[in-house]
């Protein structure tokens, strides 16, 4: 590939690291999760965080006593103070329901979320008002107006939400309304629902899915996949005259997921399947009744499950980078799930690597996928060029140049599939074949310095690092410090420029590895 660093650009806005998610509120006020989420902020520049639990029994926001209802956001201010001062602001999800406020308890996750709607609408009201007019005070008015306040998280997931599509609709409009009284510019959306479906099926009240053959379909991405509830709850709104600042669903590449019941073989589909839930996405809202709103994609990953060992692996990397740039100007953001295994879904991780979705292990030690975010953060903002398993960019400020390659093997046309065993995610990273990279830049500054860094099986990647130290159960301190500095050893290359101002590069990248050419200076030899 040829192209001249002077080249006419497009906009390129980073919607990939607007947003990334966390587990619940309550693990945000432990040091290592505080310490995982400065570090995500600084290498790969996340600016909101999102979670579930802000209101759940472990914040102490309200409790009933005597018939009377108090009010307590200490927890919650802790969280968001320290959150604010690293930089990161909060992506609000409305939810749980507290105890007294339930009427259904403990029905998801290891911590007991109370998925169910309010037994009162008003006291629910009540609640956000004052957790909303707290806020206002505490931040001010114009900090909160940046702010985005999401209507609950998957109320078509049975666990989630005991109620049904009608019942979330009402929520959606008691808290909207509650919301917007406090100040009409504050952004309030949904619904936040889980997740893509085939065929238009499953939009009912609550359908029972083991009548569906899903399983039974050879080639699952023949179907027309949409997002759950989507045209219901716009066409709802619009209706009924309530406000849509943001449109919230999450796109999880499986075919499963779909309400909580029913039967599924947790396959992934095509590796194209996040760019086109996206494209349908976007064609669903310019088409619709709020063509202003944005569209924010709250929970993605190649797959729903805390223990699906792809994550702590190289394909998970290539994947993230290459759904990434093949949804580019697509939606505002697609939310990582999740930044770091300081995340109790199902309980604390059994090993160091057990597959949980952070970018970051309960140890500090980054991931390949943690890399694969710090090398989108680092592209300019203008996009040069892009080709299969390519791209180049252009930071509009200093004129610099970087680029990514990566190889996501043609011989494996899905997203990477949901694995239960290290020993099926590494049957994974053993399929592929080299590709080459022929990249050639002109127009640079003659004696330009351009730094390559590849991530590859032996390069930042600590997991082999561990296996090589006995798989050590916990690691040790000393032991930790290793495997830290080992996942951010990736291997590294400079270039310099020649006086006729190219840039030409000729190498062999192994499956799944990626590397990034960056413009660091010029050398003194010049």
């Amino acid at each position: 590939m040829k192209i001249s660093s002077k080249a006419a650009g497009r906009p390129l806005p980073h919607f990939w690291n607007v947003c990334v998610g966390a587990g619940r509120a309550n693990e945000g006020l432990r040091a290592n999760w505080l310490e995982h989420l400065k570090q995500a902020r600084a290498e790969c520049g996340f600016r909101y965080v999102r979670f579930h639990g802000l209101f759940h029994d472990d914040m102490f926001v309200c409790r009933e006593e005597a018939g009377r209802w108090t009010f307590n956001f200490q927890y919650i201010d802790e969280l968001f103070d320290r959150m604010l001062d690293l930089g990161v602001r909060p992506f609000v999800e409305l939810g749980f329901s507290p105890t007294g406020l339930a009427t259904a308890h403990g029905t998801c996750m290891w911590w007991k979320g109370h998925g169910s709607p309010p037994k009162d609408y008003a006291r629910w009201a009540e609640l956000v008002d004052r957790f909303v007019r707290h806020c206002v005070v505490r931040y001010g008015l114009d900090e909160v107006r940046r702010w985005y306040f999401e209507v609950w998280n998957e109320p078509n997931l049975d666990g989630f939400f005991r109620g049904t599509r009608s019942q979330y609709f009402e929520l959606y409009r008691t808290s909207v309304n509650t919301i917007k009284a406090v100040d009409s510019q504050l952004r309030v959306g949904g619904p936040a629902t889980s997740n893509f479906v085939p065929d238009g099926r499953f939009d009912g009240e609550r359908e029972d899915l083991s009548k569906q053959i899903l399983h039974k379909v050879p080639d699952i991405d023949v179907l027309e996949w949409k997002a759950v509830w989507v045209e219901e709850f716009l066409a709802f709104c619009a209706r009924e005259k309530l406000p849509v600042d943001f449109l919230s669903t999450h796109p999880y590449p499986t075919d499963f997921a779909l309400d909580g019941h029913g039967e599924c073989t947790g396959r992934s589909r095509s590796v194209n399947s996040t760019r086109d839930d996206l494209r349908w996405l976007r064609r669903v809202i310019d088409a619709g009744p709020f063509p202003k709103a944005e569209i924010h994609l709250t929970e993605w990953s190649s797959s729903p499950s805390s223990r699906d060992h792809s994550h702590d692996h190289l394909p998970a990397a290539a994947y993230i980078v290459k759904a990434n740039l093949d949804s580019r100007r697509l939606v505002d953001s697609l939310s990582y799930w999740v930044f770091t295994d300081v995340f109790e879904e199902a309980g604390a991780g059994d090993t160091a690597f057990h597959g949980g979705f952070g970018l970051i292990n309960f140890q500090g030690i980054v991931k390949p996928a943690f890399h694969a975010y710090r090398f989108l953060a680092s592209l300019g903002d203008q996009e040069l060029a892009a080709g299969d398993g390519f791209f180049v960019s252009r930071h509009s400020r200093s004129g610099a140049i970087t680029a990514l390659a990566y190889n996501y093997p043609d011989e494996y046309p899905q997203a990477v599939a949901m694995v239960r065993t290290p020993e099926e995610a590494e049957a994974v990273a053993a399929q592929g074949s080299p590709k080459p990279l022929n990249l050639q830049v002109s127009d640079l500054p003659p004696g330009a310095v351009f730094m390559i860094e590849t991530l590859d099986r032996h390069h930042g990647f600590a997991l082999e690092a561990w296996r090589q130290i006995g798989a050590p159960e916990p690691p040790t301190r000393e032991q930790t410090r290793l495997l830290r500095e080992a996942a951010m050893a990736l291997q590294k290359e400079f270039v310099t420029v020649g006086r006729d101002g190219i840039l030409a590069l000729e190498r062999t990248l192994a499956p799944w590895s990626i590397a990034r050419v960056t413009e660091v200076g010029l050398s003194t030899a010049w």
